[in-house]
């Protein structure tokens, strides 16, 4: 079972990584449609790189379920914990790295991306590995990942004038057109 697991974990580690690089460019591809712009970055902010994150995993989370749901426990826990260790990562290293050398570097970037994803699931493998949790921890998770989603949707037309919220390129915040 474990094996399973592992295996669909390991794969969503590609799947959201090459569908999140996608959302990056999906808002522009959508011609700057705004209801695009909840699920795909609006601009370059760090705030925008957590929601290339979320959305492809969530996604991938809802095709998961019906597979893994016999075979698992804390499933909403599990995935809620994953999502949420995403942009930590991001945040952590990016914010790290940048102090140091004083500039961004693409490859780095996408590197932080990636190794965030990879964490992500494998935190989720550890917890849907365990013995079962608390049933009410369940809902727990529901809640964190619908928070999440409404304040994708909210900072995306109304983000706080924060450095996270910033985009790097134009310095301006949220929907720029």
């Amino acid at each position: 079972m474990k094996r399973s697991v592992l295996r669909w974990e390991l794969v969503g580690i590609g799947v959201i990584f090459i569908v999140g690089a996608m959302f990056h460019f999906l808002f522009e591809w959508a011609g700057g449609w705004s209801p695009v712009g909840v699920i795909a970055a609006v601009n370059e902010s760090v705030w925008e790189h957590f929601k290339i994150a979320f959305w492809p995993a969530l996604f991938y989370a809802i095709i998961e379920y019906p597979f893994l749901k016999r075979s698992v426990n804390n499933f909403f826990i599990a995935k809620a914990i994953g999502i949420y260790v995403m942009p930590v990562v991001i945040a952590a290293i990016f914010y790290g790295y940048t102090a140091i050398f004083g500039e961004e570097i693409l490859i780095v970037d996408i590197s932080i991306f990636f190794v965030a994803v990879a964490l992500g699931q494998l935190a989720s493998y550890k917890i849907l590995t365990m013995e079962q949790w608390p049933r009410w921890i369940c809902g727990v998770g529901v809640a964190m990942v619908i928070l999440l989603a409404v304040a994708f949707g909210v900072f995306t037309f109304y983000p706080p004038e924060l450095g996270i919220f910033r985009d790097a390129v134009s310095g301006g915040y949220g929907i720029i057109h």
